[in-house]
């Protein structure tokens, strides 16, 4: 919830001082640097050490972090710096962001495969998304209300305190074993990660046709524009329109917790990816409110669903001594890609306009399902039963 708030809050801040398409691209150039430079290296770095303890020192890091973005939205401080200063200031937060998130999400990723018996994954992943999700709603939808009522200042404060929440929460969590010990150097367990990912099929499609569908999908990172000047609907309707795909998928998610995806999931997987293409199309060229929300609604909800099945695929396919290479490799792939896919439309915004932007973005989308349907024919006879597996 944080971590959603605190995005909404800066992108409309960068919007709300620059006024250029391509700047809120750039938040996403300046994340995506080190999320995956450091990815290179946070792999081997966490299986040999103690889940727990590196995710507690992600969210210590985010603390002091808001806390430096809280200076930056005093006016005192914009004053002094100046709006280009500022801006940069604000990039270089964002680059922190990006490291630290290097770090966090291999490490959640490996601890849910420790804590959680491997008949429940599929399930666990489920429930896991869902509760990743409702933070995706409140977070947009309490960050453009504060940035109405109080401003960027209190907003941004408010993060602070809710990051104090996930660290008490986390320390309920007992420290974990360390399965893998071994001290091998960085680049040679680096290179046993990418080599696992790029022969396990089932992995290498699955993380590819997200990676494309989200680079290319990346309508959200424009939402500052639309909500300013194309539906002129303010801060709060910026919220509602930011907080749309993640109420899209917690619908999807509280079903699939209790109707999981059993039959068929590689065909699933292509037709959700399609339908977000066709949902982000629509989106574009809309001039509704309405409309708009109900496609960043649908746009989640079937977003969702690839979360899902990807994420299921990444938990069975992967070894316990391997998890944290894997899981840096998928931030590579598809973390890294929401920031790529946001200089994407920044970048083809400003160059060809931000409706032909998004709805370039939806049609390449809906190339890159073609083109994997062909080339990946693992997917038309993928199982996530872990019974059904075993047989096998």
């Amino acid at each position: 919830m944080s971590l959603h708030m605190q995005t909404t809050i800066i992108s409309y801040m960068v919007y709300r001082l620059t006024k250029d398409e391509l700047s809120l691209g750039m938040l996403g150039l300046w994340e995506v640097i080190p999320a995956i430079g450091f990815s290179f290296i946070s792999g081997p770095f966490i299986d040999r050490r103690e889940k727990r303890n590196m995710l507690l020192s992600c969210i210590i890091g985010y603390l002091f972090l808001s806390a430096f973005f809280v200076m930056l939205s005093t006016l005192w401080f914009q004053q002094k710096a100046g709006v280009t200063g500022t801006v940069w200031l604000i990039y270089a937060g964002i680059f922190i962001n990006g490291a630290i998130r290097a770090f966090l999400s291999p490490s959640n990723f490996a601890l849910l495969g420790m804590i959680v018996p491997r008949k429940l994954y599929a399930n666990a992943t489920t429930w896991s998304s869902t509760a990743w999700q409702t933070g995706a709603v409140i977070g947009p939808l309490l960050g453009g209300a504060m940035i109405a009522l109080t401003g960027f200042e209190v907003g941004l404060s408010s993060i602070f305190v809710l990051q104090l929440v996930a660290l008490i929460s986390l320390l309920q969590i007992p420290a974990q074993e360390v399965i893998n010990k071994a001290k091998e150097p960085i680049l040679k367990s680096l290179k046993e990660g990418l080599q696992f990912v790029f022969k396990t099929q089932a992995i290498l499609a699955a993380l590819s046709l997200d990676m494309f569908a989200v680079l290319f999908g990346g309508a959200v990172a424009l939402l500052p524009v639309y909500a300013d000047d194309i539906l002129n609907v303010g801060e709060v309707g910026y919220g509602w329109l930011r907080a749309a795909p993640a109420i899209g998928a917690i619908i999807c998610l509280f079903t699939l917790s209790f109707a999981p995806l059993k039959t068929n999931p590689g065909l699933k997987l292509l037709g959700s990816i399609a339908a977000f293409g066709i949902t982000t199309i629509i989106f574009g060229i809309s001039t509704s409110f309405v409309l708009s929300f109900i496609m960043l609604l649908l746009g989640g909800l079937f977003d969702s669903i690839s979360v899902v099945i990807r994420g299921t695929i990444l938990q069975l396919y992967t070894p316990d001594e391997m998890r944290g290479r894997v899981a840096s490799v998928n931030t590579m792939f598809i973390s890294s890609s929401n920031e790529l896919g946001a200089l994407e439309s920044g970048a083809t915004a400003k160059w060809m306009g931000t409706v032909p932007a998004v709805i370039f973005g939806g049609v390449m989308t809906l190339l890159v399902v073609g083109v994997t349907y062909a080339k990946a024919p693992i997917l038309k006879v993928l199982k996530l039963d872990p019974n059904e597996m075993d047989k096998s």
